[in-house]
């Protein structure tokens, strides 16, 4: 499917389970990559939606499946509502993510439910999905798959950050594209936001008013994932086994987990994005959390921090997994091993006609 214009559905469901992200984007490719997002909205998870996705990673695999057929019918129900609403007649391809359940890429494994063949039969159109199980079975981590869409979209950036679940980075470095999951994000803050009866800390707030527990701030800096070398990413599995023991392990108010969390958060990212004069691009829901972008800009000064327009913050990982898609569909290069650690790059992703 060689062609210069391309309309997708780009489909993401993040660690953090806001919802399913969905937009609708034409790609142009003449000389280089550019894009339009022209619809795009955020579906939110019922209550027993969250939950069943919250606990999955506990199933067993005869849970599993049956979580997984439900959980590809209800994004097969999802994404033709929106073709629906908004007359969508134009689809190359729905390009979806699906919802990691499991990540254990030293163990050769990946789970992304919602990827089925069966969301082909729920939709008039060609599907693109589970990009990630290749490059596991290549002996990569499966993750970050944004970088090939920093590269071709926004090569302006010295720094693309995604603040979602977890930070992760992407750069190039040298002319190889390079790439990590940085530290733990919205699957902390979230979580202690929702302690203290609310969805999100917004802009930070209730951290800011918070004190920073220095022991609790020096055990979190201290951890050895920091340390490793890149590739490397993470999963829930690193939040429940090694994160929430040692934050449940201080009888500390909440507000001030809050403030010393978003204090480790912003130093690991400076640790990380500090080249001198270097630009910087945030996206994801973190970008609206200005006490820890200000906590970032006050350890990386010289830094020039930019902050997107909405669409571009809260739909930029659609964005980039339709651009995947579509990658997928023209057999060309959307994983790198420079970021994965995979034997390879490759053409990652099912192709349900």
């Amino acid at each position: 499917m060689f062609k210069e214009n391309y309309n997708v559905i780009g489909v993401m469901s993040g660690t953090s389970l806001d919802g399913v992200d969905l937009a609708y984007i034409n790609f142009n490719i003449a000389e280089r990559w550019t894009f339009e997002i022209l619809h795009s909205e955020t579906v939110s998870y019922s209550d027993e939606w969250q939950n069943k996705l919250k606990n999955a990673i506990q199933f067993s695999s005869a849970e599993l499946e049956p979580l997984n057929v439900a959980y590809t019918q209800l994004l097969g129900s999802i994404i033709a509502e929106f073709i629906s609403k908004h007359q969508l007649v134009a689809i190359d391809a729905v390009c979806s993510h699906g919802q990691t359940i499991l990540h254990q890429p030293q163990n050769g494994l990946t789970l992304q439910i919602g990827n089925l063949p069966l969301l082909r039969d729920l939709l008039p159109c060609t599907i693109v999905c589970d990009f990630r199980v290749q490059d596991v079975a290549l002996g990569g981590q499966g993750a970050p798959l944004v970088p090939i869409g920093d590269e071709l979209l926004f090569s302006e950036y010295d720094y693309c950050l995604n603040l979602g679940g977890f930070s992760n980075v992407s750069f190039s470095d040298n002319g190889i594209r390079k790439a990590f999951d940085i530290s733990p994000v919205n699957t902390v803050l979230n979580y202690y936001a929702s302690q203290l009866g609310l969805p999100y800390d917004d802009g930070g707030t209730i951290a800011k008013t918070g004190t920073i527990h220095a022991e609790l701030l020096a055990q979190l800096n201290g951890l050895a994932y920091y340390k490793m070398a890149y590739p490397k990413s993470l999963g829930m599995e690193f939040v429940r086994d090694i994160i929430f023991p040692i934050l449940h392990s201080f009888a500390i108010p909440t507000v001030d987990i809050l403030r010393t969390f978003v204090e480790h958060i912003a130093l690991q990212i400076a640790a990380v994005c500090n080249k001198p004069n270097a630009k910087l691009l945030i996206t994801g829901g973190g970008a609206y959390h200005s006490f820890l972008i200000d906590r970032l800009q006050h350890y990386v000064p010289s830094v020039q921090i930019t902050i997107p327009d909405d669409k571009t913050i809260q739909f930029k990982e659609a964005l980039i997994f339709a651009l995947l898609g579509v990658l997928r569909l023209r057999n060309e290069v959307n994983v790198l091993a420079s970021v994965t650690g995979a034997k390879r790059d490759h053409s990652s992703g099912q192709i349900y006609i």
